[in-house]
């Protein structure tokens, strides 16, 4: 897999690969002919911002990285080189590359190298193994991986080199930190570029991800996503978010994850400076925050738990923090108050969104704690959402139903999918989330669970977050998640699955009189109890309630 040379149709692309990737994204004209008119979709791309802030502030930091900062100019300079290398290994408009990386200087040096050529980036999530990795380079059709040699002692990139047998459409890998036998190395690939030659720039209406959702109940799906869609969305959105050319923004979530890309698209937008924490842990991410003087932090409430738990926002560690936005689970209102306590020049806000929308509903940095703690706050520019019933109808104020988004943010369809496509969209147009919400008199909308995960106790259906948080409050409980067990006689019954502190113990009636203390009626008190190390987890931080209830049926 180490050699160069490649025929035309490598060179340019793989043309059919390209046709069903704009397939997946063709919209109807006056759908494109709305938000163009709007202004919510334009010609931005991320090429086109890179190129632009290089211009205008060639030696404005861009990436805040161990080896010191790297400036706009700088960062572009290595973008091309990669662009013009990967050309030459034939990675053309169309064509996928798969990116399993930390958050690291390479992933971000990727991610724009690929889109300057029109090609597509598929991100894998660095847990994956070889099962995920299989099915994610089949599916995606990904013509390159750049990776790791090694992931905490797995093998990463000589697995893929060793599935790559059964690959057909996978030609290179490639690794970043140092040398495997039959794959390329990142940084020579930067240090002699080659002779490639660029493609004309990307279009807005170009694809430029190829993401696979989170999988928290199903199996993944491919979501295509274009320019207009995020880059619209980012643009219209850093100014509700007040973000600013002096930030310094810094991502806790995995670039893998749209939320984290999104951190940096935003970044992009008004050339600020990104801050890099290859991993997650509750000391790396105090040392980041104190030594790049981090000023706008984009995390998971999982994240601000444990360092709040760790004392690591003690001492003054967010008094520099203009902005905390929390995505990826509801907000514990405890967690949120405590953070925003410890930010006397900032404000925490709430994000939801989803690998199909990015953006979608936020809080804004002027909103009272007393909202963002309860909600994640109104639409994104241009987007619109609905309550709906069982029936389809939209609910009223403090209904709970299931939320539906339409906008601009949205993606078209599923990649290769069409069966899951239909699924989730009405017969008018709107995206079914599957996240149960409610929407106060001002717009505000709260997500309460997710439908998939009603528990239907002889009939009467409840959703269990709100037990699941209650749980969360007892003294010796560091998480806990409700999942539903077969009954013969009720159909389900609830399990509750809890992550004990060290040294704890903790029996089912325990629960049961905390929860009748709180004035919970008993039909919706669980009925099992099972004590776990840890939470299966995706890398985004939302507990796996599929594997859970795995655990049951093995029994």
């Amino acid at each position: 897999m180490e050699s160069v040379d490649t025929d035309d149709g490598e060179r340019h692309g793989d043309d059919a690969q390209r046709q069903a990737l704009r397939d997946a994204m063709r919209f109807p004209p006056e759908t494109v002919r709305r938000y163009v008119a709007s202004g919510h979709w334009g010609d931005d791309t991320l090429t086109g911002w890179l190129e632009r802030n290089a211009a205008a502030r060639p030696d404005a930091v861009a990436l805040l990285t161990p080896d010191g900062p790297l400036g706009f100019a700088a960062f572009a300079d290595r973008v091309d080189r990669l662009a013009r290398s990967l050309a030459g290994l034939g990675i053309g408009p169309g064509a996928v590359v798969a990116v399993q990386l930390p958050n690291v200087a390479a992933y971000l040096i990727s991610y724009c190298a690929i889109l300057r050529l029109g090609a597509v980036m598929t991100t894998l999530y660095l847990p994956h193994r070889k099962a995920e990795l299989a099915s994610q380079l089949a599916h995606s059709r990904a013509r390159a991986y750049i990776g790791l040699a090694d992931i905490d002692g797995f093998a990463a990139a000589g697995t893929v080199l060793a599935l790559s047998a059964t690959l057909p459409n996978l030609h290179h890998v490639i690794t970043v930190d140092g040398d495997e036998a039959g794959a390329l190395s990142f940084d020579r690939l930067i240090a002699s570029p080659g002779a490639g030659v660029l493609p004309p720039p990307p279009a807005a209406a170009d694809p430029m991800l190829l993401l696979f959702t989170s999988g928290t109940t199903d199996r993944p799906k491919a979501v295509p996503l274009n320019a207009h869609g995020l880059i619209g969305n980012a643009r219209t959105s850093v100014g509700e978010h007040s973000l600013n050319d002096r930030d310094v923004i810094l991502s806790a979530a995995p670039f893998g994850h749209l939320f984290g890309l999104y951190a940096f698209h935003l970044a992009m937008a008004v050339g600020a400076a990104t801050a890099l924490l290859p991993v997650f842990s509750p000391p790396a991410l105090h040392e980041r925050l104190a030594e790049d003087a981090v000023t706008a932090l984009f995390a998971a409430p999982a994240h601000m738990s444990a360092c709040l738990g760790g004392g690591l926002f003690d001492g003054g560690a967010l008094d520099r923090m203009r902005l905390i936005v929390l995505s990826g689970t509801a907000i514990p209102e405890t967690v949120a108050r405590a953070v925003a306590a410890k930010m006397p020049n900032g404000a925490l806000t709430q994000l939801w969104g989803m690998t199909e929308t990015q953006a979608g509903l936020y809080t804004r940095p002027s909103d009272p704690i007393d909202i963002v703690a309860r909600s994640a706050g109104r639409p994104s520019p241009g987007t619109e959402i609905r309550i709906t019933g069982p029936d389809g109808g939209a609910l009223g104020p403090g209904e709970e139903g299931e939320l539906e988004v339409r906008g601009p943010l949205l993606f078209p369809g599923y990649y290769d999918n069409a069966e899951a496509t239909a699924a989730a969209f009405t017969a008018d147009g709107w995206f079914q989330s599957g996240d149960l919400a409610t929407c106060d008199r001002e717009g505000n909308v709260a997500i309460t669970g997710r439908k998939k995960e009603i528990i239907d106790r002889g009939g009467v259906k409840y959703n269990p977050r709100d037990i699941e948080t209650l749980i969360e409050a007892i003294e010796c409980v560091g998480q806990a998640s409700i999942v539903p067990m077969a009954d013969p006689t009720l159909g389900e019954r609830a399990c509750c699955f809890v992550v004990l502190e060290p040294g704890a113990r903790l029996e089912l009636a325990d629960i049961q009189r905390h929860l009748e203390h709180q004035g919970v009626t008993k039909t919706r008190w669980p009925e099992a109890l099972r004590v776990v190390d840890d939470m299966p987890m995706t890398p985004t931080r939302k507990v796996i309630k599929a594997r859970l209830a795995a655990l049951l049926t093995e029994d």
